[in-house]
């Protein structure tokens, strides 16, 4: 059962904030490191450090640079992730807690890793 990244992934994700409506995660890593299956609801990333990470999913992975200071929606999904670059990850998550106003089946055609 893929779950809450805090839980699976206590060495990288830990609860900075939250409240009966948001949750904010702050994410940390080195390269190198990787992360096993969990769960994101919707979500907003803010990067705080320029990265590469490699997302997968269902036999599927993606490649994401992403710059310091970047702001992306990241919609609900489950995927793994492994920090291909030679910098560290440091990220803050704000998950919305309320349901998507449109209910999202996951497949092959949702999108993974975060929207510009």
């Amino acid at each position: 059962m893929h779950s809450d990244p805090v839980v699976t992934n206590p060495q990288f994700y830990r609860v900075i904030f939250e409240n009966e409506r948001v949750r904010v995660l702050e994410y940390l890593d080195r390269p190198g490191d990787e992360t096993t299956p969990h769960r994101h609801p919707d979500s907003v990333m803010f990067t705080l450090t320029a990265f590469q990470r490699r997302l997968s999913s269902g036999g599927r992975s993606v490649d994401v640079d992403l710059p310091e200071g970047e702001a992306r929606w990241l919609p609900a999904q489950v995927h793994s992730g492994a920090n291909i670059g030679d910098t560290a990850t440091h990220t803050i998550f704000v998950e919305l807690k309320e349901p998507a106003p449109i209910p999202v089946t996951p497949g092959p055609s949702e999108p993974l890793g975060p929207l510009p």
